[in-house]
């Protein structure tokens, strides 16, 4: 029962991370359309009056809702890991030996227990592959970059960037989690020749482009 009610709490919390996820999807557009001012554009131009091509009320209530999603995003994945983590821990600490043993008393349900365990341990198993599914390959690093210098290799599969891992305009979603965090270091989880492996990285000013240095090739 905790099981079943642990993956209903990890589902709803999925559903508000999509919509929240389709939110900033939608602000960032807004932002990053042709001629937008981006995440931390000036509002003001080279004389310094405010910029006429853009409504600037709008581009500073679209920037302090994006920090806020973005808040609220990595708060609910860090929940979510927190119960599929759970949810394994389950699995792996109360299956019974004679569950392992014999197929066939499990599958009758003679142990109740250990079939509710092994149903939640399923439902674990289901969710956690979208979290391990790779989304983006570094096909491309520069020397002496943030990247580079951070622990970054070539063919590093990205799952996991910061609170980015899966959805519609990653690499709209790339720049803004990496833009959010200028200067701090942010978790990533990668697969590196077949094994997991984390990685901190720290978006920052160098003498190259952008803030890491590497680019992102969407899979």
């Amino acid at each position: 029962m905790v099981g079943t009610n642990l993956k209903a709490e990890t589902m709803k919390l999925m559903d508000k991370r999509a919509n929240k996820e389709t939110e900033m999807d939608v602000i960032i557009q807004r932002l990053c359309q042709p001629g937008g001012p981006g995440f931390s554009g000036n509002l003001v131009d080279s004389e310094g009056f405010p910029r006429t091509d853009i409504d600037i009320p709008i581009v500073r209530a679209d920037r302090h809702r994006l920090a806020e999603l973005l808040n609220d995003h990595k708060i609910m994945t860090e929940k979510i890991d927190q119960n599929i983590q759970v949810l394994h821990s389950a699995r792996l600490a109360s299956t019974p030996s004679s569950v392992k043993d014999s197929d066939d008393t499990a599958g009758l349900g003679v142990q109740g227990s250990a079939v509710n365990i092994a149903t939640a341990s399923t439902s674990a198993m289901d969710m956690d592959v979208s979290f391990s599914r790779p989304f983006a390959v570094i096909d491309e690093i520069t020397e002496e970059s943030p990247a580079a210098e951070d622990g970054l290799q070539l063919g590093d599969q990205v799952v996991r960037f910061g609170n980015v891992q899966s959805g519609e305009n990653l690499l709209q979603r790339l720049a803004a989690e990496a833009q959010s965090n200028q200067g701090c270091a942010v978790s990533m989880t990668v697969m590196r020749q077949g094994a997991m492996a984390n990685v901190k990285v720290t978006p920052r000013a160098w003498q190259g482009r952008g803030l890491l240095g590497c680019n992102f090739r969407i899979l």
